[in-house]
């Protein structure tokens, strides 16, 4: 990523006597000193261990003066909402997520020591997303510090879940619409920023995310003579071919921002040994959606695809589920919550990057589906480059960059 000016540092005439002294009250040394404590406890999804990173962005809030609620979503899985007092007028929600990937191979620095090399912090999490809540934690903390009367409250909500199946958002709103119902929520807020790693960029579009299993059944009998049965692998196979088909047509049809819907198949399992014509085989594959897009839309069509390729015919049985949907979002360009938020970002020292969209989906889908409210995604690090790999690692320079858009953006929205 290249820049016209050093990243975090905040660009002249931009910002105000008051937002600068906001902006002089957020130390560095303090952000990488908060990601690291956050690194250090682990979170791996699966299984769900988000207990000590949890326990961590806790105390980092209350030591820093800061209101930390926690709601138990499962056994040990609780989600974390911390707050900075504001008036009586709608406040600014900011979104992140507490579980990280597994650790998995290939790492050539400890992934829960945080080391800080050649200008980078490096550690599981360190760019999705611990990076990102340390940024909106430190950015809290200077805002209480300079006193600042704010129009109202800043929650950031770090929830759990949000590698897997979305478990943690989805009690987060249930909380938020039980309390206020649908109206309640929407005035609540002027908005909502997630800060996932988007390089900087304020990102206004993101894809959906569905997984779908597929359910082949056939016949078992002695491969001798396989007549007698029903392969299921190859009526599996027939569908893994047409799912293939299926998303090179999809290319046709890109969104401008996020680009096509796709399909991939990322497991196939069926069979019980070589000499055994295999009675079952099921296929689970990962579906990402345009914002547009509905789960229950892909679904049908999923279904009407695969009866075409009439298995019955062939002795076969099949079923199509969807296990898991996370919705996409696309907030309007011009929206005045989508130009404060991109201003304040290269106000702090951003890199000036147009408004984008992200090939990823986050929790941020579920907040504008089910409360109409402005979203938003902008964080530090790449999703694309770091996230999900050994040796990860976010840019130092980055996280002073957001921490200081996180809040000028407060200071713009809530006055």
């Amino acid at each position: 990523m290249s820049s016209s000016r050093p990243l975090g540092a905040a660009a002249s005439g931009q910002v105000s006597a008051e937002e600068q002294r906001v902006l002089d009250l957020i130390d560095v040394d303090e952000i990488v000193e908060v990601t690291r404590a956050l690194i250090a406890a682990p979170g791996e999804n699966p299984p769900g261990g988000e207990a000590a990173t949890v326990a961590a962005l806790q105390a980092a809030a209350e030591h820093r003066g800061l209101v930390c609620r926690r709601s138990p979503v499962e056994p040990e899985r609780d989600n974390a909402t911390v707050t900075l007092a504001g008036g009586d007028g709608p406040g600014l929600l900011l979104l992140g997520h507490t579980d990280v990937v597994p650790v998995g191979e290939g790492w050539t620095v400890s992934p829960l020591g945080g080391v800080v090399r050649d200008g980078r912090l490096y550690g599981r999490g360190a760019t999705d997303m611990k990076g990102g809540l340390a940024a909106c934690l430190v950015a809290m903390s200077a805002l209480r510090r300079a006193g600042v009367e704010l129009s109202g409250p800043i929650d950031l909500a770090a929830v759990v879940d949000e590698e897997e199946t979305g478990k943690g958002i989805k009690f987060h709103l249930a909380e938020l619409l039980g309390e206020l119902g649908a109206e309640g929520a929407r005035a609540a807020y002027v908005g909502c920023v997630v800060a996932e790693p988007t390089d900087l960029q304020t990102v206004v579009a993101a894809r959906g995310a569905a997984y779908l299993e597929v359910r082949v059944t056939g016949r078992a009998a002695h491969s001798g003579n396989p007549a007698d049965g029903a392969n299921a692998i190859y009526g599996a196979a027939a569908v893994v071919s047409d799912l293939e088909r299926w998303h090179h047509e999809l290319a046709s049809s890109p969104h401008p921002l996020v680009g096509p819907p796709m399909w991939s198949v990322g497991l196939v399992a069926g069979g019980t040994g070589a000499s055994i014509v295999p009675a079952e085989c099921t296929i689970v594959v990962d579906r990402r959606m345009l914002p547009s897009e509905k789960p229950v839309q892909v679904l049908e069509e999923t279904r009407e695809r695969v009866a075409a390729l009439d298995l019955p015919a062939r002795g076969l049985g099949v079923e199509v589920a969807m296990t898991m949907d996370m919705p996409g979002f696309e907030t309007a360009g011009d929206d005045p919550f989508v130009t404060s938020v991109d201003t304040a970002m290269t106000a702090a020292g951003g890199p000036g990057l147009p408004l984008g969209g992200w090939t990823a989906a986050c929790d941020g889908g579920y907040v504008a589906r089910d409360t109409g409210m402005p979203v938003v995604v902008l964080g530090p690090g790449s999703v694309q480059d770091q996230a999900h790999r050994a040796d990860e690692s976010v840019g130092v320079d980055e996280l002073l960059a957001s921490a200081r858009a996180y809040a000028l953006m407060a200071l713009r929205l809530l006055r």
